[in-house]
């Protein structure tokens, strides 16, 4: 696999969701959990889905309960908290596992194209992020800790570029 366009997810309605849907369009793409410390940061991303958005932007977010069963819901159980706590319109996307014999292909794909500290592949935790340039191509993997509002240069460069 060369590209983010090479892979194909399911939504969180079970619906097959090829990504060269979003060819052109520059991706932050987000493993999510609903009760996580991290969790407030939905709002964060929702926020850049709207800001962003109109210009190319699309946020993806992946829920997984791989980091202390923090997700732990039903898919449709995860879509209700998400819209409802946090207003999430953004793309999300059925649980999957990032790390691991089981990670989805595209996890482990995008955690090759960009390690984290000291060259790991593996996901830390919940709310690591990738952006994801135009060309499907990898630009930066962002830690948990890294806000949504944090991005927010980096992203305009790379809605830019």
């Amino acid at each position: 696999m060369t590209s983010i366009y090479d892979f194909e997810a399911l939504d969180i309605r079970g619906k097959t969701v090829p990504l060269k849907k979003f060819r052109g369009k520059t991706l932050l793409i987000v493993n999510t959990a609903s009760a996580c410390g991290f969790t407030p940061q939905l709002a964060g991303l929702e926020q850049l889905h709207q800001t962003y958005g109109k210009q190319g932007l699309v946020v993806l977010g992946f829920p997984c309960n791989q980091f202390g069963a923090q997700d732990t819901g039903s898919n449709g159980e995860i879509a209700e908290f998400c819209q409802l706590n946090y207003g999430v319109t953004f793309p999300m996307m059925a649980k999957i596992e990032v790390n691991g014999a089981a990670a989805h292909p595209l996890y482990q794909w995008l955690a090759s194209e960009a390690p984290g500290l000291l060259g790991s592949k593996s996901i830390k935790w919940n709310f690591t992020k990738f952006l994801v340039s135009k060309e499907g191509v990898v630009l930066k993997r962002y830690a948990p800790n890294d806000t949504p509002e944090s991005l927010s240069k980096d992203i305009a460069t790379a809605l830019a570029g």
